[in-house]
């Protein structure tokens, strides 16, 4: 199944394609022939393992937060407070590559009360600071176990990132809510009540691994 996130993308990619394809075939031969063949075909496929939306089964438990992205844990560090989360806590950081499945998910049960789009700079999503400095979109939310603040962050190639959540929300855990186009990165932060349940260079899927555990059940 395509994402209802990249349906305009992957047409428009997809009707660009096919015209060359049929320019290719009808109109060239030798290798200008393959070229243009050749390589459309490949971004065709390409596209549609960039944009699949595969089904995931969600954990039900109320004290976890699931990842929302699928992809490689960057790190898992201490972090001060900031804007959302008005104590010490950590964050975990998940990168993903032009070949992971791209959709976003809700990481917890709760209601939207911070949202913040934020215009910036294309560094790599692996660096450090890229959660600083590059261009993202900023969550929390306020589930029963206290306030989650997570992030939509473009990296080097990534320069699209969609979303449609507004304050006042009402989500529910391992839901669909954005995706980010083309390489890209998640953070999640959490107060020091929240036990990470992941490593370093861990591979997560959005909706389905578990990235925190709250001791109160």
């Amino acid at each position: 199944m395509i994402t209802k996130y990249g349906y305009s993308t992957f047409l428009t990619l997809l009707i660009i394609c096919i015209i060359i394809i049929v320019i290719g075939i009808l109109f060239t031969s030798g290798l200008l022939n393959i070229f243009l063949i050749v390589i459309p075909a490949f971004l065709i496929l390409f596209s549609i393992n960039f944009f699949r939306d595969p089904e995931r089964n969600t954990p039900q438990a109320d004290n976890i937060i699931v990842s929302p992205a699928d992809g490689k844990v960057l790190f898992v560090k201490k972090v001060n407070a900031n804007k959302y989360v008005n104590e010490e806590g950590t964050q975990i950081s998940i990168f993903m590559s032009p070949l992971n499945v791209h959709v976003n998910r809700i990481p917890i049960n709760g209601k939207i009360e911070f949202v913040e789009y934020i215009k910036g700079k294309y560094i790599a999503a692996f660096e450090d600071k890229a959660s600083e400095v590059n261009e993202r979109s900023e969550f929390g939310i306020k589930s029963k176990y206290g306030k989650v603040f997570f992030t939509q962050v473009a990296g080097f190639v990534a320069r699209r990132i969609v979303y449609n959540l507004n304050i006042g929300d009402n989500v529910t855990i391992g839901k669909r809510f954005g995706m980010i186009k083309f390489g890209s990165r998640a953070d999640v932060v959490v107060d020091n009540k929240w036990h990470a349940k992941v490593k370093k260079d861990d591979i997560v899927k959005a909706g389905e691994t578990i990235l925190f555990e709250h001791p109160e059940n």
